[in-house]
């Protein structure tokens, strides 16, 4: 805490020295915007440079200031050393906005991100120095002038610094029999790629988050949030350009937000795209591969030749089953507030979820499918976004989702089969559907993942949900 203190003192120096102790600009202009430091003043400055700034950006107020000046209170709520400039800060902004909501933190939440978002020109530079306090390196992420296509005030601190949850770097890997750690029963996710199957342990992954790879000779990011119970295995290579991935400690709408070495753009980790930095706009986009989240029992009996995860992998943690989020995971509270929220599934029911692009608009459209729903209806056909998909759940309730082309799948025909229409037997493989009697004829298995419900649906609101 005195570390904080101190950033924020030193914050507060600079701010007053770029401002002349507080005086300020000596004559703003009518439809300028006040220097971005008032704002830094505001928050961390003595008492009476912080009145002096605040009387000057209310002199220049913008409606779309609130969730700068909220942004700035909520690294200060309790129990912060600095409760004083909180209780300011939320005064201030009542007398902006006319709302009356106090220290009530999530109504000041709702309230803001309910708001049109016309930020200061300045603000990624604002947030970035704000934010250092926690960590310096979050000014990598917002240097001035940097472009987003999300809102900052939808950004907050996750609660680590960058890479504080470490990510896994080519993890040590075991053969199934050597990997003695592990019960039948115990949770992993199954990623397959070109002929070669490796298990990712629920218990090893979710004290990381991240695993950089290498898998059937593809480079791979697979991020796992654990807040929003999503992972995704991505390729590390988009455009030609191999993008080494880190975790920046922030979240956007309670997913997680990583970051490339290369720029320290910022990339949403449900859609694999940048959002924040030097890459927007860039056209880059990761493309994402099919997991199976199953258990280590039913891997290794489709996959005897699978490796998984060691338990050694340089770092100390609780890596029993059922350790890692234990009290997040038992319960249907979250952990951060999101701006949007649908009541139609409890926040972490367990949906299997995709996106497609429209072959009408080329949008890519969101798909959201409830896990209890498939687990009575083990092979489900439905038309989406131009595609007939038939999505196949295991009698233990692993999904996969295929692209059936011309073909309807109709029942399971035993373990590790289904049937079509025709009485034809499938074989069902994480590669595709393949007929048994000809192995040429197949249909492709598409990206699709899990997700909790609230996650999946504060991104994409949009979603079509079948239940």
């Amino acid at each position: 805490m005195a570390t904080l203190r101190n950033r924020c003192a030193r914050i507060a120096a600079a701010a007053v020295l770029l401002l002349g102790c507080g005086a300020g600009p000596a004559a703003a202009q009518p439809d300028a915007h006040p220097d971005i430091e008032l704002f830094l003043t505001a928050a961390a400055g003595s008492p009476p440079d912080a009145q002096r700034a605040l009387q000057q950006i209310a002199a220049q107020w913008r409606p779309g200031y609130a969730g700068m000046v909220w942004d700035l209170a909520r690294l200060l709520r309790p129990p912060s050393p600095r409760l004083m400039s909180f209780v300011t800060l939320l005064q201030f902004l009542e007398q902006q906005t006319g709302q009356r909501l106090g220290q009530n933190l999530g109504g000041w939440n709702d309230w803001v991100w309910s708001q049109p978002y016309e930020p200061h020109p300045d603000y990624a530079f604002l947030k970035g120095q704000w934010y250092s306090q926690i960590d310096a390196r979050f000014t990598d992420f917002f240097p001035r002038g940097t472009p987003s296509v999300i809102r900052l005030d939808e950004i907050e601190w996750g609660g680590v610094a960058v890479n504080g949850i470490p990510p896994l770097e080519y993890p040590v890997r075991l053969a199934a029999a050597d990997a003695d750690y592990l019960e039948d029963d115990n949770v992993v996710f199954g990623i397959a790629m070109n002929g070669a199957a490796r298990a990712y342990p629920k218990r090893i992954l979710a004290w990381h988050e991240m695993a950089l790879d290498r898998l059937g000779g593809v480079e791979l990011t697979i991020v796992y949030c654990t807040l929003c119970g999503t992972v995704i295995p991505f390729e590390s290579v988009a455009d030609g350009e191999h993008h080494t991935f880190g975790t920046s400690g922030l979240l956007y709408r309670s997913n997680k937000l990583m970051f490339d070495h290369g720029t320290k753009s910022l990339w949403n980790t449900f859609d694999g795209t940048p959002v924040v930095g030097p890459l927007v706009d860039s056209g880059a986009r990761l493309t994402p591969h099919a997991v199976v989240t199953t258990t280590w029992g039913a891997w290794r009996a489709r996959h005897p030749d699978t490796t998984v995860l060691s338990l050694e992998t340089g770092h100390r943690r609780n890596y029993a089953e059922g350790a890692a989020y234990r009290a997040y995971f038992g319960t249907d509270a979250l952990m951060f507030q999101v701006s949007r929220m649908d009541d139609r599934l409890l926040n972490k029911a367990e949906v299997v979820v995709m996106r497609f692009a429209d072959p009408a608009s080329e949008r890519r459209l969101p798909l959201a499918i409830t896990a209890s729903f498939l687990a009575a209806n083990r092979v489900f056909n439905h038309r989406f976004a131009g595609l007939n998909l038939v999505v196949v759940t295991s009698e233990a309730g692993a999904n996969r989702v295929y692209d059936a082309g011309d073909t309807r799948f109709v029942e399971p025909a035993g373990a590790g089969e289904v049937t079509d229409d025709a009485g034809r037997v499938w074989r069902v493989t994480e590669d595709a559907l393949v007929l048994a009697s000809d192995a040429g004829v197949r249909r492709a298995r598409l990206p699709a993942q899990r997700a909790f419900w609230f996650g999946w649906y504060a991104q994409f609101p949009d979603t079509e949900l079948i239940r």
